[in-house]
């Protein structure tokens, strides 16, 4: 084994661009989690240590993509912060089927894969079939949280020099959403992650006092970068849960005392859908603040929030190709506004038009980010390159515009925006229309193919608990507070709105999954 604690891979890859932000201390706890004994850094740090030296040994070097596929937890967690100092990480989700089990290892030439032992059998087979080894991650009864070893069909060589990842390596991969086209695979450096850790931790001002509970999915670039790395980055302590669970958060809430949570939309309402049976637990939290990224969170969610667990609501925005975080409101004092996404808070942000021109305040466009945390470009796709940067500004693909704050507000996803016989509609501006109606809980708006017109607006419905309601009462409703070419023609009342793997809705083609085409 090549490397020591003193200098250990974990310090290396979270710690060498934070240095200014928290000392790191041995003792301390990084890793909690239900039902498991914690782990310091110390313990991390070792533990990341001989991952690295048992991988080395197994020919992983820098470079090759190594497949993850594990369920939410510490072992995800402390699977990918070895697999990323050493070489390049490729988080996949454990529900694929077989077949996109084999698209996605294909295409990102994965050659090692680290399945949950006793899980994965779709992925065991694709692997199988494209000649890819695998190994077990095992966590032994009794061990720590994070705590495991591999075992497996790779055996071990005889000697591995375990060379860590430099700045300009690739230490992460993974594909775009993929919702109107091939996915595109995005392929992240380690001055990127290390980017973007400094700018949220920044933003958040986090420091080895705080406790994260993560509940995002660690296959995503929400989870592992916000909720993980830049809260182990300062020192500070994570909480890895098997994944969100509206029955067991405010368990969780009352047994690891969390200064901060960050989650998508959906998932704070569901949060807020049981607050009124957990108000014991509420009064008694901790939360410094909440966070919301992946998706727009709506007006009355911002208010509600902030309202039940009496901290502030911090809304920020961020993507793949960003290693997330691009703007983000602020902690108190500093301004925040529901509605809009903030400042800058890491790159530069500005609004282009179809020709590539800067647009003034107040003027529609397409959002565009450069800095130090965006990616170069994506794996293997020159075409999507050559549409996707402009002098040097990654078009987002999203529409907003720059308000007179300087705070950035989406208006929509330039491929989601409704087009009925010419006007175009923002689904947000119509969710938070129907969001204001009383008796809704969830609604999302979305294009429903039309004839005639192109488009028509449809928009998918959970009501509150008990509540009874029909569509001409919405439409009513919306008719009060929006034109009527933006009141929804096709209304329907749904038990779950459905969502992606992430817990974000996906409006491109949801007309057809819910049989309206």
């Amino acid at each position: 084994m090549v490397i020591g604690i003193q200098g250990s891979s974990l310090k290396q890859a979270l710690s060498q661009a934070l240095p200014q932000l928290a000392p790191w201390q041995p003792a301390a706890v990084a890793l909690m989690a239900p039902d498991r004994p914690p782990l310091s850094f110390a313990g991390l740090a070792n533990l990341v240590d001989q991952l690295c030296g048992d991988l080395a040994r197994r020919g992983v070097r820098r470079g090759m993509a190594v497949g993850i596929v594990l369920p939410n937890g510490p072992e995800m967690a402390s699977c990918f912060l070895a697999v990323s100092a050493l070489a390049t990480a490729a988080p996949l989700n454990p529900a694929y089927g077989e077949d996109e089990f084999r698209f996605y290892l294909g295409d990102l030439d994965v050659k090692l894969l680290l399945c949950g032992q006793g899980m994965g059998d779709a992925a065991r087979n694709a692997a199988k079939g494209l000649g890819i080894a695998v190994l077990d991650v095992v966590a032994t009864e009794g061990a720590k949280a994070g705590e495991f070893v591999l075992s497996g069909d790779a055996e071990p060589a005889a000697r591995g020099d375990a060379q860590l990842n430099g700045p300009d390596d690739f230490v992460l991969v993974l594909h775009t959403s993929g919702t109107t086209a091939r996915p595109k695979i995005v392929g992240l450096r380690q001055r990127n992650l290390q980017a973007s850790m400094a700018n949220i931790a920044r933003t958040l001002a986090l420091s080895r006092d705080d406790i994260c509970l993560n509940v995002m999915p660690l296959f995503h670039i929400h989870g592992l970068m916000a909720a993980l790395s830049a809260q182990l980055a300062v020192g500070g302590t994570v909480v890895c849960t098997p994944g969100f669970n509206p029955l067991k958060f405010y368990g969780w809430l009352a047994d690891f005392r969390p200064s901060w949570y960050s989650a998508v939309p959906t998932m704070h309402q569901a949060i807020l859908a049981r607050a009124a049976r957990n108000g014991d637990t509420i009064a008694t939290a901790q939360l410094r603040f909440i966070r919301s990224s992946s998706a727009a969170l709506p007006d009355t969610v911002f208010r509600d929030l902030e309202r039940v667990f009496g901290c502030p609501v911090v809304e920020a925005y961020g993507m793949t190709e960003a290693a997330h975080q691009m703007t983000s409101n602020g902690l108190p004092p500093a301004r925040r506004k529901p509605g809009v996404v903030g400042l800058p808070a890491g790159p530069e942000v500005t609004i282009l038009d179809d020709k590539g021109t800067i647009l003034a305040t107040g003027e529609k466009g397409e959002i565009a980010v450069r800095g130090a945390n965006v990616h170069d470009g994506y794996l293997n796709n020159p075409a999507a390159n050559a549409t996707a940067f402009t002098d040097g500004w990654f078009r987002t693909g999203d529409q907003g515009l720059i308000d007179e704050d300087g705070d950035l507000k989406i208006t929509g996803r330039l491929k989601e925006i409704i087009n009925r016989g010419g006007e175009k509609i923002s689904p947000l501006e119509v969710d938070n229309v129907l969001l204001d109606h009383p008796l809704v809980a969830q609604a999302v708006t979305f294009a429903v193919p039309h004839a005639m017109l192109g488009e028509e607006v449809g928009a998918a419905i959970v009501l509150a608990e008990g509540a009874t309601a029909d569509a001409e009462q919405i439409r009513d409703f919306a008719r009060s507070r929006i034109v009527e070419f933006k009141v929804p023609r096709h209304i329907l009342f749904l038990q779950e709105i459905p969502k992606g793997p992430t817990g974000k809705i996906q409006r491109v083609g949801l007309a057809g999954r819910l049989g309206l085409v």
